[in-house]
């Protein structure tokens, strides 16, 4: 039975998506078997992992809308233990085709009762909304990570967030829980960087990951050219934040394995 972690924000520009193919990527490399889940319209994390959304058959949309199973959207990719389910732009107007129909904030957690025992984490990318369809992914979520980037406006929208994800634990998903907050696009040079870390932390306190993504010219090229930073450059610093974030969560889950151990140990 998998962990199933959404990675939701509703504002744009916090790393997000980069966040989400990345820590799949990570996860996959420490050989666990991971699917990337991309429910953002934008799909992103489908071109960001070398797809082209045009050319994509059947996705999440089908898979909600027209119910096909997932295995015939599910994509294997470059990087061994990673599967996909890809996203294309109808996933705009599923939230309108969704609104009639019955238990409507379940679709997505229908969708990966079908392939849920078949992977160890299932990591979804939200949209930058707090539509229907990030609604279904924290209703099907066991828990949620949210990016935070270490610049003026970070808390802003924060509470809205977080309330939406007080509603979705009251209403529809008791189970769900805060992962974490992850602190994104930290550059050591600036003071306000600093600053953020120190006022997120105080605010937040145990709800912060340890582990912060620096900013990083490997990692904002790696999407264009389709792959991971860890398939691009895996000894930038980028590669071995994603690599820290993916050990701590999956030390936080207690699902270590010998070898990921071994390599905690060394690191």
């Amino acid at each position: 039975m998998s962990k199933i972690i959404a990675l939701a924000n509703q504002k744009g520009g916090v790393g997000k998506t980069t966040s989400s193919i990345n820590l799949a990527a990570s996860l996959a490399v420490l050989e666990y078997r991971t699917l990337l889940v991309d429910a953002d319209p934008q799909a992103n994390s489908t071109s960001g992992i070398g797809f082209d959304p045009r050319n994509v058959k059947n996705s999440i949309y089908e898979c909600i809308i027209n119910q096909i199973d997932p295995h015939e959207a599910i994509i294997k990719t470059e990087t061994p233990n990673l599967d996909l389910l890809p996203a294309h732009i109808d996933l705009v107007g599923a939230e309108i085709e969704m609104i009639n129909l019955e238990n409507r904030e379940y679709k997505m957690q229908e969708v990966f009762s079908k392939v849920r025992d078949e992977y160890d984490f299932i990591i979804i990318d939200c949209s930058p909304s707090l539509g229907l369809i990030t609604i279904n992914a924290l209703t099907a979520a066991d828990s949620v990570i949210i990016p935070v980037q270490c610049e003026y406006f970070a808390l802003e929208g924060l509470g809205k967030l977080l309330n939406t994800v007080k509603i979705v634990q009251n209403r529809l998903n008791p189970q769900l829980e805060i992962e974490g907050i992850l602190l994104t696009m930290y550059d050591v040079r600036l003071r306000l960087s600093n600053q953020v870390v120190e006022e997120v932390r105080t605010h937040f306190e145990d709800m912060v990951f340890d582990t912060i993504i620096q900013r990083n010219t490997r990692l904002s090229e790696a999407p264009s050219f389709g792959v991971s930073v860890i398939m691009h450059d895996a000894t930038c610093k980028g590669a071995i934040n994603y690599l820290n974030l993916a050990r701590e969560i999956i030390r936080k889950n207690g699902l270590l394995k010998d070898e990921v151990k071994a390599e905690t140990e060394i690191v």
